[in-house]
């Protein structure tokens, strides 16, 4: 029987996952962006995918051949489109930082990777007049609004520190225009690949027959990231080749050893992580029952709020003004606020608990 409470944490473990997957690449030392990026690239979307689903799918050939080629096929070309997404997203965050980031393209991407697949299967106003429906929704319109106060927190943020050197912290050298751009366009193919996981549903169903149960969302995961793992392979291989830069992957002379080493654990760890989030996404998903679309907002917004405490880890606010700090936690209550209302409207929706 689903649960959302434990769907709801498990989400939040995803959330802390996806957060912190690109805080070991500030430990990579002389090695240009595009060679790291391929490389945590290769573990996140390809190598981990394919690893976990074996371990955890049974019969996983088997689960693919029974599926309709159209959903094989469109859902790894949603993934191949998502992987754009992705590089604009790692580029976004050394022009405007990642509080900005995540805040502006994880919004776009809760709004558009919830409501569109809800309208594909027009099950919209179904999904709003169901049990339990109403309170969903509005966790999901108090989601939003604590996304776009933390956009008026982390937009604050970065005039409170202009100018200023932050200790412990990566010189704030933004560059507002382009990074505002790549990160919304990363917020709209983040959505898409929130989509491919929605097409690929059919899978999870026949992982489930096939005994997956709770690991049931690993095999559609594959699909989806192995797009995004070739759009990445294919123009970062280019891209290395033509800077002369590809080589630096099989170099263990021109760094040193323990430079390289280190350089490469940290792309492993990148890589574990951010698969990680989905992981544990498909594993919320299956107890979030009748409400599994609402999984997409609560990861989303479970994410926008984990980056922002990472942020203060990471002493990005450090200096920030006393009514920046004052904004910024009222993003977060609102959010936890969010995640409370979404989490009560399931339970209603399961029937757990009493309600109209």
């Amino acid at each position: 029987m689903a649960n959302p409470i434990i769907g709801t944490l498990i989400h939040a473990v995803g959330g802390v996952a996806a957060s912190t997957c690109y805080v070991p690449l500030k430990k990579v030392k002389q090695w240009s962006w595009d060679t790291y990026w391929l490389l945590q690239a290769s573990f996140a979307w390809f190598i981990f995918p394919f690893i976990i689903g074996f371990l955890t799918v049974p019969n996983l050939i088997d689960v693919f051949t029974q599926a309709d080629i159209s959903v094989l096929i469109n859902a790894t070309l949603l993934g191949v489109v998502y992987g754009f997404g992705g590089m604009c997203f790692g580029l976004a965050i050394r022009h405007i930082g990642y509080s900005l980031t995540y805040t502006i393209s994880i919004g776009i991407s809760a709004i558009l990777g919830t409501i569109v697949p809800l309208i594909m299967h027009g099950e919209l106003s179904e999904k709003f007049n169901a049990p339990g429906g109403h309170i969903v929704f509005l966790g999901m319109f108090f989601a939003l609004i604590g996304i776009v106060i933390c956009g008026v927190a982390g937009y604050r943020k970065e005039k409170d520190l202009k100018g200023i050197n932050v200790e412990g912290a990566e010189p704030l050298t933004f560059n507002m225009k382009k990074g505002l751009i790549l990160t919304l366009i990363a917020g709209v193919l983040s959505a898409v690949f929130g989509i491919s996981l929605e097409v690929g549903e059919p899978l999870s169903a026949i992982a489930e027959a096939n005994g997956a149960g709770q690991f049931q969302g690993n095999a559609k995961l594959i699909l989806s990231t192995l797009g995004a793992f070739i759009t990445n392979l294919v123009w970062f291989t280019v891209v290395g080749l033509k800077k002369g830069t590809l080589k630096e992957l099989v170099d263990i002379k021109g760094v040193g050893v323990k430079t390289y080493w280190v350089n490469f654990a940290m792309c492993v760890l990148t890589g574990a992580l951010w698969y990680g989030q989905f992981f544990f996404y498909g594993i919320g998903h299956t107890n979030m029952g009748e409400f599994g679309f609402a999984s997409w907002v609560i990861h989303m917004s479970m994410l926008i709020f984990f980056s922002y405490i990472i942020g203060i880890i990471l002493k990005e606010w450090k200096q920030v003004t006393k009514k920046t700090n004052t904004i910024l936690i009222l993003a977060l209550v609102v959010l936890i606020a969010s995640f409370i209302t979404m989490a009560y409207g399931t339970m209603i929706g399961e029937g757990n608990i009493g309600g109209h």
